[in-house]
């Protein structure tokens, strides 16, 4: 879905005092919350900081080329099996 333009143009109107307008606003109804949403805001940021080296940690830890003659997958048994071809209705 695309904004209505007149949704767009509205956006596009707002200047430096509507702005402080809203801010103050914003600040008298959220204003006692603002320092829980902010340390939850800074544990977020650092938990994902966080996750991004630990993987990249791991992707550097991966072997960079496979063993010569290795396989890639693992085979849980080692049964033969036969096939037969198919037979056709011709």
């Amino acid at each position: 879905m695309t904004p209505a333009p007149h949704i767009l143009a509205f956006f596009q109107n707002l200047g430096w005092p509507e702005l402080m307008i809203i801010g103050v606003i914003a600040l008298l109804i959220f204003g006692r919350r603002l320092p829980e949403v902010g340390r939850s805001l800074g544990k977020g940021i650092v938990e994902f900081k966080k996750g991004l080296q630990d993987t990249g940690d791991e992707v550097k830890q991966m072997p960079h080329k496979p063993e010569a003659g290795g396989n890639r997958y693992e085979v849980s048994d080692n049964k033969k099996v036969e096939s037969t071809p198919a037979k056709s209705n011709e």
